[in-house]
């Protein structure tokens, strides 16, 4: 399957619509969300972010997290399911 990526002004781009660049984000279903279709979340990941949302709602609010609290929580989640 292969993921959309969706595509957005990187903030280090001028206003005066020059010297633009853009960047993707590439969205990935989580290997731990369920095949029956819920419960899916699915995360984009970037060099200093990453991107969560809901897969059942691609249009609506997404969390950014930063990569080290993001690899924090994947820690913490994964003793605590032990």
């Amino acid at each position: 399957m292969s993921a959309e990526l969706i595509w957005f002004k990187s903030s280090y781009s001028g206003t005066n619509g020059g010297d633009c660049v853009e960047v993707a984000l590439d969205w990935r279903k989580s290997s731990y969300s369920g095949s029956g279709g819920g419960e899916c979340v699915e995360v984009a990941a970037c060099p200093d972010t990453v991107h969560v949302r809901d897969s059942k709602d691609p249009e609506g609010p997404a969390l950014r997290f930063a990569a080290d609290a993001w690899t924090a929580f994947l820690a913490y989640a994964a003793d605590a399911a032990v």
